[in-house]
């Protein structure tokens, strides 16, 4: 299934289309949040997931996945958009076709959506993000560094 996107490009929620190599050399090696990621966590992370991607042609440009229990809660995972595609709109555009996934129900809609970022709250507070507050939301979480380490392929 394939939605209208930038000109040039096409969005896709077909997870057999999702260029697996590309979501792992980014992830293990370009993001700050699972940099050494092991190729399996990946491939897991995506079978269990929802994705929205964005296209140039055949080449995967942007990716995203959602993980939800299909009814009241969404996270959003994984947003990036490579090197060469950057500045043209397409992370609003990944980002606004995950919030739209054909797999999720629209009446009533996802009530609670979550997402973590470091660099990028001004794209996600157009979608209607803002900071949590502090006193009403927990979290439990192992550093990425320190569950694969630099170079650690073995990890899982």
């Amino acid at each position: 299934m394939a939605a209208p996107a930038e000109a040039g490009y096409e969005v896709s929620y077909d997870p057999a289309r999702v260029d697996r190599d590309l979501v792992h050399r980014f992830l293990s090696e370009e993001s700050y949040w699972s940099r050494g990621i092991p190729r399996a966590v990946v491939d897991a992370a995506l079978d269990a997931s929802l994705v929205a991607a964005v296209y140039a042609g055949d080449e995967q440009v942007a990716h995203t996945r959602v993980v939800t229990d299909g009814a009241t809660f969404a996270w959003m995972a994984d947003v990036f958009v490579v090197a060469g595609h950057r500045g043209r709109g397409l992370g609003r555009q990944v980002v606004e076709a995950a919030l739209r996934h054909p797999a999720l129900p629209t009446d009533p809609p996802i009530r609670s959506w979550i997402l973590r970022t470091s660099d990028a709250h001004e794209l996600y507070r157009r979608f209607g993000f803002h900071e949590a507050r502090p006193d009403n939301v927990m979290i439990r979480g192992v550093p990425a560094e320190e569950l694969y380490g630099a170079g650690r392929a073995d990890a899982l």
